[in-house]
This record gives structure tokens, C-alpha cells and sequence, in this order.
């Protein structure tokens, strides 16, 4: 296990980071290479500014947003299985991923997890990765001590380059496939 105390410490590493070196902190993130389809996902979760654990995969035929998710929800999943009962903030740096969790998920919930549509006379649309915003949301429901939190990424945040690296590895681990 990593520690990263120091790290967080730093006042270059807790930018948008208040108090993260208390309790359980989740970082995710997700990427893309569009050249071959191929998108990773990650989290890495510190309890006291300590790493306790991190898992990360790789997707053929994905895309970014839908790799954001997938590591939002992969951590869900981890907080579910592996803490008890304790409050964690899961950080993202994609915006997408974020206000989805926050805002818009119980509207699309409520709509039959389709987007209105301003032009009342329009056909409203299904959302995009619904499959993965149904689980999000599941898991997140079971859940009231989870908080989605944002992030800048590639700001010196240990948790969040952590986590872009294990993403990454993740989508390396396709090239043989």
C-alpha cells in the first residue's frame, strides 16, 4: 500500500481537496484511446491519507464518458462489498460522471431514464449509457453515506494521478488482446 500522506499534505495536492486526508476518500477516473476503441477504468481508495486499495480494468468498444462511469461504479461496488456502513466521498474529475451522479440521475430516474426535451411536441430521447446509470444508481441508492465529489484532474491531486494512471494501465492491458 501506498502512502500518501505527505502528498496530501502539500498544499498542491489538495486543491478542491478540503480535509482529504480524513476518512474514506475513493478516486476514480476513466479513459479513451479512440485509434483502438479501447478505454480503462479505475479507482483507488485512501482511508487517512493511507491507499487501502485499487482495482482497475480495461473495455473493448467503450468510450470516455462511459469509462468515467464505469470507475464510479466499480467504486460503488467496492464501498458496498468492502467498508461498513461508512461515509466516503467518491472524486471525479469528469464532469459528466459528477452532475450525472448528483443532479441528473434522479431526473432521468423519474422519466423513465429518458432526457426531456425542451419542444414539448418532440419525442423525448433515451440517455446516453443508460445501462450504466441504472447500476450507478442502484448502487448509489443503497448507499446514502456515498457523496459524489469533483476534482481538477491533472491538478497534482496524488488520489486523482493514482487513479489516471491505473486507468490507463487498464486500457494498456487490452494491447494483447
Amino acid at each position: 500500500m501506498t502512502d500518501i500522506s505527505n502528498e496530501l499534505r502539500s498544499p498542491a495536492a489538495t486543491v478542491g481537496i478540503p480535509e482529504a486526508q480524513h476518512g474514506l476518500h475513493v478516486f476514480v477516473d476513466g479513459c479513451y484511446e479512440p485509434g483502438s476503441g479501447h478505454g480503462g477504468w479505475a479507482f483507488v481508495a485512501y482511508r487517512d491519507a493511507a491507499e487501502i486499495a485499487s482495482g482497475f480494468g480495461g473495455v473493448e468498444d467503450s468510450a470516455n464518458n462511459s469509462m468515467e462511469l464505469t470507475a464510479v461504479l466499480k467504486a460503488a461496488i467496492w464501498i458496498k462489498s468492502d467498508t461498513s456502513g461508512e461515509p466516503a466521498t467518491i472524486w471525479s474529475d469528469s464532469v459528466y460522471a459528477v452532475k450525472g451522479c448528483n443532479s441528473r440521475r434522479h431526473i432521468w430516474r423519474n422519466n423513465g431514464w429518458r432526457k426531456g426535451n425542451p419542444n414539448g411536441n418532440a419525442r423525448n430521447r433515451t440517455i446516453g449509457n443508460v445501462e450504466l446509470w441504472k447500476a450507478v444508481d442502484l448502487r448509489l441508492s443503497q448507499n446514502a453515506l456515498v457523496t459524489i465529489a469533483w476534482c481538477k484532474g491533472h491538478a497534482g491531486i496524488a488520489g486523482n494521478e493514482r487513479a489516471d494512471a491505473l486507468a490507463d494501465r487498464g486500457r494498456l492491458s487490452l494491447r494483447g488482446a
